[in-house]
């Protein structure tokens, strides 16, 4: 899906890692939500209260997710899973925009 439509965007960014993550939370009629943002070259851990699924708009991240021993790339096109109540860690070596869809 390229477009969200019938949406409400919150205008003031999500801000971490001094700047170098950012993103904007997208709420939807029926009550989910995602948020789209950008993430600098950089390594970053996140932790999850909701499960989660990342997809790739553009760039690559290399991940592992908590419990798992194998780091995985994923690239535009892509999409990963987190589960609730976790963590993932990145390491992003270029530029990388993704959109986030938390699942209740």
């Amino acid at each position: 899906m390229s477009e969200l439509k019938n949406v409400t965007v919150i205008k003031k960014a999500n801000v971490y890692f001094d700047g170098k993550v950012t993103s904007r939370a997208v709420l939807f009629e029926d009550g989910t939500k995602k948020t789209l943002g950008v993430m600098l070259a950089g390594d970053y851990e996140f932790n999850t209260d909701a499960a989660e699924i990342m997809e790739m708009l553009g760039g690559e991240m290399t991940v592992l997710i908590a419990g798992e021993t194998e780091w995985k790339t994923y690239q535009e096109g892509t999409s990963f899973k987190v589960p609730a109540n976790s963590s993932f860690r990145l390491k992003v070596p270029v530029l990388a925009d993704y959109c986030c869809s938390y699942v209740k």
